[in-house]
């Protein structure tokens, strides 16, 4: 564990980066997402094969000795920077991320834990914690009865985590019923999941059930952040680019004074959020007691600039940007989704106010 906070980038994660970066360009670029949200089926067929076993990224936050690569969020936040700016629609947040740290929290006590983390940590199976996917990390509880809504990523799950009163149970999901719903972001599935009491195997009591539980929900908020920050500078990144190529009146129109500064301002919105996300996931890494304030604060910012940068794509995209067959709207309703992930920017500034003592104004 270190105190330090190194918010550059490795080469390591420079290398991983560009291996994410040129699959999804090369099997998920915006015309094949747009063609499969006209489906029921979003996901791309094999990409969650490439991404997890082929580059191995479903096994970033695992150590070797556990079946994984034996890297840390560090390197998990880059992979979803790069997903976070293709939009893509793969279950890495849910799996690979938020459900790994829950059974890493459960391995060294539960065989049937580390058997299962093993297999999520090879891309072999998808894991999804049967929980909603607005629940902030601060206070899980076990949820009042077998139904649970709005889970993310249900429809790809092989196995859920699903809280009870009595502890933590994998229940195979061709035991659960799942009803899909319509979400507002068509890249990210929600359902509503029913699982019957008494079904699945037992991993955890209630006590260390909902530390991991706790534990889990923390790196998903941390390192959500990293998707937002890819997202917003994805945005960005296209709004210059097509004011520069748009001309008006002669002229390109990103040369107009009005849409500099507003250009400016998101950019500087960016570059904070960076900070925020890198140093949330540099201190999940290290292990620091300040993570949850730093997880804090993370989500609290970056929730927001991924909206504004979203929104401003679309905007300043003109008439093109309200299209159907643009990608904008993507951007748009991952972002929005986003915002409610892991708690909205509301629940993480009570949290900070919390952890940093500092008394929320009555």
């Amino acid at each position: 564990m270190t105190d330090r906070t190194d918010l550059l980038y490795s080469e390591t994660e420079d290398d991983l980066r560009a291996a994410v970066r040129a699959l999804l360009a090369d099997r998920a670029g915006h015309a094949v997402l747009l063609g499969r949200i006209e489906t029921d089926d979003p996901y791309v067929p094999g990409l969650w094969t490439s991404l997890a076993t082929g580059i191995g990224a479903a096994g970033l936050l695992v150590p070797e000795g556990l079946g994984g690569q034996g890297a840390s969020h560090r390197e998990a936040a880059v992979v979803l920077e790069e997903l976070g700016r293709a939009v893509t629609p793969v279950p890495y947040l849910t799996s690979a991320v938020t459900a790994a740290e829950i059974l890493l929290a459960l391995a060294e006590e539960s065989d049937p834990a580390a058997g299962l983390l093993a297999s999520v940590a090879s891309g072999r199976t998808v894991a999804v914690p049967a929980v909603p996917l607005t629940t902030a990390p601060y206070d899980p509880a076990p949820p009042p009865g077998p139904s649970v809504s709005a889970v993310a990523d249900a429809v790809a799950a092989d196995v859920f985590l699903v809280p009870r009163p009595d502890g933590l149970y994998a229940v195979p999901a061709d035991e659960a019923a799942v009803e899909p719903r319509t979400p507002l972001d068509l890249t990210r599935p929600l359902a509503r999941v029913t699982t019957e009491p008494g079904t699945g195997t037992r991993l955890a009591g209630p006590g260390a059930s909902r530390a991991a539980v706790g534990r889990g929900l923390l790196a998903g908020a941390g390192l959500l952040a990293s998707e937002q920050l890819g997202l917003a500078e994805r945005c960005l990144e296209e709004t210059v680019r097509y004011t520069r190529e748009r001309h008006q009146f002669n002229r390109p129109v990103g040369s107009f004074q009005a849409l500099k500064h507003r250009m400016a301002r998101l950019w500087l919105d960016v570059v904070g959020a960076r900070a925020a996300a890198r140093a949330a996931a540099d201190a999940l890494a290290a292990g620091r007691p300040d993570a949850p304030l730093t997880v804090a604060v993370a989500q609290a910012y970056c929730s927001g600039v991924a909206v504004r940068a979203a929104e401003e794509c679309v905007q300043l995209h003109g008439g093109i940007g309200m299209t159907w067959e643009h990608p904008a709207h993507l951007a748009l309703k991952r972002a929005v989704s986003d915002r409610a992930a892991f708690g909205a920017a509301g629940r993480h500034q009570d949290a900070i106010a919390a952890l940093a003592d500092l008394p929320a104004p009555v």
